[in-house]
């Protein structure tokens, strides 16, 4: 019995031996190969349009734009989005005219049946730097460029619980700018040991969808010149153009939240008219 069991015991110990590698590589190629992303969570930054009586900084709007105009316009539309509503930015209307002035939209029919291009008006749309998607795929390496205008609504990382219960009291809704600045400014050269990374992407472990994509880095200090005196960096010119995305996505921000405020004063103030109505009405009858 003895015999038997030292037999057991014998072969116990080699099929560890020879399984131990296996478990192990297979541990590291877990620990590369992430089956979840993004592989790291976005950072909660302080903005103004933050909480339930943040507002929009019109600099940082108008920083954004101009982040946006030259740098990401080049491959981003903004199909949503009309030159008439950078009024809300703080611009003059000579200066929306002047703006919109030096995009070429294609107009028409004219009494030829002909399409033809003009200068674009207040109340254009921004034109897309593409005709269609599959121009913009083509000249992307297959993948179309993702449209701007709602960007930052649609993009956003699971908070999960009980993060997301906590933000109901808060009312969190910067989820979508802490992404885009996060995986604006998340770029690293070089991946994990281990971490395959296909040919013609960049690894950037906040991107929500894999480990790497197909954009390259887009934004470098100094690219881009303030008027204002701000700070070109990287993390500046991602702060900036997220907060931009997030007003092209959400422009009525501020006016939902008044209105919210009002309505919420409206509700207390109609409560305790009510209830001392009934204090009024049932003091009368005997109980």
């Amino acid at each position: 019995m003895k015999t038997i069991l030292s037999g057991f015991a014998a072969l116990a110990f080699v099929f560890a031996g020879l399984a131990g590698p296996t478990f192990a590589a297979e541990d590291a190629h877990d620990q590369a190969e992430p089956t979840h992303f993004p592989i790291k969570k976005p950072k909660e930054l302080d903005w103004s349009f933050a909480g339930p009586f943040g507002t929009y900084d019109k600099g940082q709007l108008q920083r954004g734009l101009k982040v946006y105009k030259e740098v990401c316009s080049a491959c981003h539309a903004l199909d949503l989005v009309s030159f008439r509503t950078l009024h809300d930015l703080g611009y003059s209307e000579a200066q929306v005219k002047a703006f919109a002035a030096e995009y070429t939209v294609q107009a028409g029919p004219d009494a030829s049946g002909d399409m033809f291009d003009r200068p674009a008006i207040p109340a254009d749309y921004f034109p897309a730097p593409f005709p269609n998607a599959e121009a913009a795929a083509a000249a992307n390496g297959g993948a179309a460029p993702p449209d701007f205008s709602l960007i930052a609504k649609a993009r956003a990382v699971e908070r999960g619980f009980p993060t997301f219960v906590f933000d109901v009291f808060t009312q969190y809704a910067e989820a979508g700018p802490d992404y885009i600045h996060a995986l604006l400014t998340g770029y690293e050269e070089t991946p994990p040991e281990g971490l395959n990374v296909p040919e013609g992407t960049y690894y950037n472990p906040y991107f929500i969808g894999s480990a790497s994509l197909a954009m390259a880095q887009p934004l470098f200090d100094d690219m881009v010149t303030y008027d204002d005196g701000s700070p070109q960096t990287v993390d500046q010119y991602a702060k900036d153009v997220s907060a931009f995305l997030m007003w092209a996505a959400e422009p009525h921000m501020e006016d939902r939240k008044k209105t919210g405020f009002r309505v919420i004063v409206f509700l207390l103030l109609f409560a305790g008219l009510v209830y001392l109505t009934k204090r009024k009405v049932w003091s009368r009858i005997e109980h």
